[in-house]
């Protein structure tokens, strides 16, 4: 089954983490935002505080890029990422989100919230440069092979799980999240269709896509943030559906829920002397 999140509002254009176990992850971290991380809109908090100095502080200001290689796991292949000021600044400023950023923060979840459990195995994440509006219009067999690649990497054929792709349409355009579940067989056209018939699938339903309910921004600005925040809410439920009850207790994200996020983002770069 395919879901896709988001609202179409259009946009102007090193030391390891601990891995948490797998009893401390569901629903965990979902009402933290409010209670334990006191930032308010248009204050830094400390956290950020301290990275914004080390930004200052670094090459990064006069122009120098960092190339990040990330974990393997994180999603399925090899993948280095390039982070340079403009980067820091969406994050500081509650900017636009661009690609960095977004690989950045899964990078995050994956090591804090899934490394060493049964979530791996339940959640994997598609890189989203690889797959956009752009390369699917200029090479679509690419796209739809890099698509495949990735499938066949951590399927197993027995554990329900879901695939997330945040997906932009190009050109700073919007962010939404695309959630693929695959042991439903009922997902994203021609890709699937091949990585059907690699595996045998019998099934042939055709394709269904769901709109699915969940928190919605109310400015042109939030998008990527809404995405990431979604993500990390289901995977802290450790649930490939997603519950009315959790839609019924967040219609949208508070400036805090968001503010968490880039705390957390903030510490883990930090933490992995990223800059």
């Amino acid at each position: 089954m395919l879901k896709k999140v988001g609202k179409d509002i259009p946009t102007k254009s090193g030391t390891k983490t601990n891995p948490k176990s797998q009893k401390e992850v569901p629903g965990q971290m979902l009402d933290k935002a409010s209670k334990e991380i006191p930032t308010t809109s248009g204050t830094k908090s400390q956290i950020m505080m301290r990275l914004v100095k080390m930004v200052e502080e670094s090459d990064i200001m006069h122009g120098a890029i960092r190339s990040v290689d990330m974990d393997e796991g994180v999603f399925g292949i090899a993948h280095s990422e390039l982070i340079a000021k403009e980067d820091m600044q969406q994050l500081f400023e509650h900017e636009e989100l661009g690609i960095a950023v977004i690989h950045t923060y899964i990078w995050y979840m994956y090591d804090t919230l899934m490394r060493g459990t049964e979530l791996c195995n339940r959640f994997n994440f598609i890189v989203a440069s690889r797959i956009n509006t752009t390369f699917i219009t200029k090479n679509p067999t690419s796209v739809m092979n890099e698509l495949v690649d990735r499938l066949m990497v951590a399927d197993d054929n027995t554990t329900p799980s879901l695939y997330f792709l945040p997906f932009n349409s190009g050109n700073g355009g919007h962010w939404v999240l695309v959630a693929m579940d695959l042991s439903r067989l009922m997902t994203v056209d021609a890709a699937i269709l091949k990585f059907r018939s690699k595996k045998n699938y019998r099934n042939r339903k055709d394709i269904t896509w769901v709109r699915v309910q969940c928190p919605q921004q109310n400015n042109s600005i939030d998008c990527g943030f809404f995405v990431l925040r979604f993500m990390r809410d289901i995977i802290a439920l450790n649930r490939i559906d997603i519950p009315k009850m959790y839609f019924d207790q967040y219609k949208s994200y508070s400036r805090a829920h968001l503010d968490e996020m880039k705390d957390e983002l903030c510490q883990f770069i930090i933490d992995h002397r990223i800059i």
